[in-house]
């Protein structure tokens, strides 16, 4: 149990390096994140939902924060800056960020909803129907 914590909690684990192949992918994967959010800032300027637009405000800058902050993440793990480089700090970001996809999905379908347009319907019959009078 002992080593089981300490290969989590370590302060200063070793073994990566900019050469690595998951550290390119990873690193390509949240600067993808970061464009991404900007392209939903733009996407949410053009909605005509206002129930969606509400319900999707904090979409953008959620996602370029979380991507911002697992970027550091990986420039502390690969420069070895002691405490920032644990691997618990990965499992608080991924439990961080599906949490955060959970709520919102719950809310997203909780809340969403269309507002649909009133038809009106002219009868010709309506002017031969009988009334109520108004004396």
């Amino acid at each position: 149990m002992k080593q089981f914590l300490v290969y989590w909690i370590w302060p200063n684990p070793a073994g990566w390096n900019y050469g690595d192949p998951k550290i390119k992918a990873a690193i390509i994967l949240f600067l993808v994140m970061i464009v991404l959010s900007f392209m939903i800032r733009f996407w949410r300027t053009r909605l005509k939902n206002p129930v969606t637009r509400n319900l999707s405000a904090s979409w953008s800058r959620s996602l370029f924060w979380f991507a911002v902050v697992a970027l550091f993440l990986i420039v502390s793990r690969v420069e070895e800056i002691q405490f920032l480089a644990m691997r618990l700090l990965w499992i608080f970001w991924f439990v961080s960020f599906f949490l955060y996809l959970f709520f919102q999905l719950l809310q997203f379908r909780r809340r969403h909803y269309t507002v649909l347009k009133r038809v009106q319907v002219v009868d010709e019959r309506e002017k031969y129907l009988p009334r109520r009078n108004h004396y």
